[in-house]
């Protein structure tokens, strides 16, 4: 994973589906919390990355192939979470507490309505004992830095890449400054993304005029509304795609018989099947590996 070929293509991969990944694990929390949660994240991912630059650079000064190792299990990690998001979706299993109190704020909570319907049903959850606003907060904030650790080794090691053979320090230098333009741009962006519909209305309120260019606002903020929940959607299926994606690629790259099994296949197809076979091949290695691993953690958990 360290080689710096292509290194630039692989960092832009994990950066999207890093955004992805964040922006729709902060999507349904109260529009008023949604860039504290940004925030509580965006530091929560700061963290993680200075606890994995300095791992990073011990690991592959002392035991180079201790960060393959770590690389492998984090992949499998992210194949497991995305099988476990499909199997609660489609397959029936017992509800959970967290489960009952997730689909009652999603239910009170959604992005579709309009502001002063919204703003009725806000009250209503806030009133409803079965429903821990600042809870709900905790878990979605927990589950997103917890994501973010994932892929923020996966850029960490992607850029020891660019600094591979360079001494410790240069190396230093590279991957904190790397890692920290990276949080910034990725959080920057989610912040945009989850404040969409706002502005939306935002253009819709300011466009109550009778000039033509009143009229263009409201026009673009009708626009914005629109798209808003459909960008929270799409954001959700990439982000859960985003998961085999990454970690099958992850599997791919660090299991030798996987890579050259990758590198033959392309070595048989057309320009435009070599173009979409490493894809389609990272993604399903990520659902094999994912139904072993949520097969096996399954399986543990009815036997203990």
């Amino acid at each position: 994973m360290s080689d710096d070929k292509g290194g630039g293509k692989k960092t832009a991969g994990v950066l999207g589906d890093d955004l992805a990944l964040n922006a729709q694990q902060v999507t349904g929390v109260d529009p008023k919390r949604e860039l504290p949660v940004v925030w509580a994240v965006a530091k929560g991912s700061f963290l993680n990355k200075l606890i994995l630059v300095p791992l990073a650079l011990i690991i592959s000064a002392v035991f180079p192939i201790g960060v393959t190792i770590l690389l492998m299990l984090g992949g499998l990690f992210l194949c497991y979470e995305g099988m476990e998001k499909l199997a609660h979706k489609w397959l029936p299993h017992e509800e959970s507490d967290d489960e009952h109190k997730e689909k009652l704020a999603h239910k009170w909570l959604p992005h579709e309505e309009s502001d002063d319907e919204h703003k009725k049903k806000l009250a209503a959850a806030t009133a409803d004992e079965d429903i821990d606003i600042k809870a709900y907060e905790r878990k979605k904030i927990k589950g997103a830095i917890r994501t973010d650790f994932i892929l923020s080794a996966e850029i960490i090691v992607i850029a020891l890449g660019v600094a591979q053979g360079e001494s410790l320090l240069t190396q230093a230098i590279v991957v904190s400054l790397i890692a920290i333009v990276m949080t910034s741009g990725v959080y920057g962006l989610v912040a945009g993304i989850v404040k969409f519909d706002d502005a939306g209305l935002a253009l819709v309120k300011a466009g109550q005029g009778d000039s033509r260019f009143d009229g263009f606002q409201r026009k673009l903020g009708q626009v914005i509304l629109f798209l808003a929940p459909k960008l929270m959607k799409f954001l959700s299926v990439v982000g859960m795609i985003a998961m085999f994606l990454v970690g099958g690629g992850i599997l791919v790259h660090g299991l030798p018989f996987l890579h050259h099994l990758l590198e033959g296949l392309n070595a048989s197809m057309g320009a435009v099947m070599t173009v979409m076979m490493p894809v389609l091949f990272n993604g399903g290695v990520g659902l094999i590996a994912g139904v072993m691993v949520l097969s096996i953690v399954t399986g543990m958990k009815k036997l203990f």
